[in-house]
């Protein structure tokens, strides 16, 4: 007879894939469901799907002898603290949804829903590098730059649940459009669709060399494996994007005097081409004190952050520790 125990379900909503985990109290993933987003078609779709994934996830937790007692969820956009989605650029079909109640009608059990780099974050100080702090900024690089704060050991989201965005901090006054309505945004220099934009206007206008690779085929990986490789201008490339995020991480240090900045992303994946810049930029321009202080790290959890940070929040809202993010 297996003994039943408690466990929490992490979801990551991604513009693309749809992921959800099972996870124990301290942090093992049980059993995890993954499969396409399929915004696209309509918001009755998409639940439907989620409908169907949380329904395998219970009943290959009920044959392991784990039973969930509260969901938590990460979703990319700007999400007020009763789980309202203001607005998710990748998605549309949620802007204006109470996430939290619509999951809660549909689980029956309680829902917390949070910024998806904020739920990598709290998950990284369970169960990821973060351990080691009471306060630092975890910082995703893919598609954009996502920001979450942890401080004093609490996830910090803000009066109204959108603080954290680290991406549209000006690094450039006057510099490329962002789509937030801003220019100059951190995020238009140092993530992954800026890293290769640069890379493409390099091979367009034939100033430099990028041997052996064509504009149509570049991704980050493979400029990192070109840079590793002896080539400057691909070296150059993260070295100009790692000044960036030193430039904002210098003034978030100023600011919280932090004990940490984690990256995560696609982009941490280059975190030996990146990490030795930016940490220049950040001892040249932070004060001396929060400067040293500031250390920069890698993530530990990768691809998994999304849904072990969920799984941790909804085991923070089981044991009423999350105040500044309600159940219903």
């Amino acid at each position: 007879m297996v003994t039943a125990r408690p466990g929490y379900i992490g979801i990551d909503i991604g513009g693309t894939n749809l992921r959800l985990a099972l996870v124990d109290d301290q942090g093992h993933i049980i059993c995890e469901q993954r499969r396409k987003t399929e915004i696209y078609a309509g918001k009755e779709v998409f639940f439907h799907h989620l409908d169907e994934s949380f329904r395998v996830i219970r009943g290959e937790g009920g044959t392991a002898g784990v039973w969930p007692k509260a969901v938590g969820v990460g979703v990319p956009g700007l999400i007020a603290n009763d789980g309202l989605v203001h607005v998710s650029v990748n998605l549309p079909a949620l802007d204006g949804v109470n996430l939290r109640d619509a999951l809660v009608d549909l689980t029956g059990l309680p829902v917390v829903v949070a910024n998806d780099v904020n739920a990598c974050a709290y998950g990284e100080m369970q169960f990821g590098v973060g351990r080691s702090f009471a306060s630092f900024l975890m910082v995703t690089l893919g598609t954009g730059v996502g920001g979450g704060l942890i401080l004093n050991n609490r996830l910090w989201t803000g009066v109204d649940g959108v603080a954290g965005e680290f991406g549209h901090m000006t690094v450039e006054p006057g510099g490329r459009s962002c789509a937030c309505g801003n220019r100059g945004c951190l995020e238009q220099y140092a993530s992954a669709t800026a890293i290769v934009a640069v890379a493409r206007e390099l091979i367009a206008n034939r100033q430099q060399s990028l041997v052996g690779v064509s504009s149509g085929e570049i991704t980050p990986e493979i400029l990192a494996e070109i840079a590793r490789g002896g080539n400057d201008a691909a070296r150059r490339i993260f070295t100009e994007a790692a000044r960036y995020l030193g430039i904002a991480a210098a003034s978030v240090a100023n600011l919280l005097n932090l004990e940490a900045i984690i990256l995560g992303g696609g982009v941490a994946g280059s975190f030996d081409l990146l990490q030795h810049p930016l940490e220049e930029e950040i001892i040249s321009r932070a004060f001396p004190i929060p400067g040293k202080r500031l250390k920069v790290l890698r993530s530990q959890l990768g691809n998994d952050g999304g849904m072990l940070g969920a799984a941790a929040l909804a085991m923070a809202l089981d044991a009423s520790r999350l105040p500044s993010l309600p159940s219903r």
